[in-house]
């Protein structure tokens, strides 16, 4: 019997947990996803997962799916499976990290048509909102590590993409291509 058929129901659970406890997208994940899939099951190293987590900002789609799709064809393959398998492993995740969502949004619309107007109700999405914004400043702190940062070249990238987003409100795409431009002329 292949050892890696036992990381099917691990990654299923792993991210079926992250989608339950999870509120405000995949930025306010990434703290989850990092904390499970390096510091808790070692499947991977710190800088693989802050690559996965580049790719995965890169790449079309939700960054917290895209981290799991990633993250689960990258556990099976590391175990030894076969392209198919591993691709499996990316369902598994993928599945499990919305599965969650998926239920508690048809939940949601049932009790938001009842509760709706209910002073309650929006004092108790009120208190959400600072939380979320706080699980999303984790995730940016999580990734200020020295494997991102190792000289002061990287800081002045970090501090010159920064700025031209938030001061210029310069396009991501644009920031991305030419943070890769520079790294490639720099390094």
């Amino acid at each position: 019997m292949m050892d890696y058929i036992l990381l099917y129901p691990e990654l299923f659970v792993t991210f079926f947990v992250i989608g339950i406890f999870t509120f405000g997208g995949g930025y306010a994940m990434l703290s989850l996803i990092q904390t499970q899939i390096v510091v808790s099951h070692g499947w991977m190293s710190q800088s693989m997962f802050t690559d996965i987590v580049a790719i995965s900002q890169m790449t079309p789609g939700p960054i917290g799916i895209n981290c799991a799709t990633y993250t689960g064809y990258t556990v099976l393959q590391e175990a030894g499976a076969g392209h198919l398998m591993s691709i499996l492993g990316s369902f598994t995740s993928t599945f499990a990290l919305v599965l969650p969502s998926f239920i508690i949004v048809l939940l949601l619309v049932k009790a938001y048509n009842r509760l709706s107007g209910s002073s309650r109700f929006e004092d108790v999405m009120s208190w959400l909102r600072p939380a979320v914004v706080g699980l999303i400043a984790a995730a940016a702190v999580i990734l200020i590590v020295p494997e991102n940062f190792p000289d002061w070249k990287s800081w002045a990238l970090f501090a010159a993409a920064l700025g031209a987003s938030f001061f210029l409100k310069a396009s991501p795409i644009l920031l991305i291509i030419l943070g890769g431009v520079a790294g490639f002329l720099i390094y």
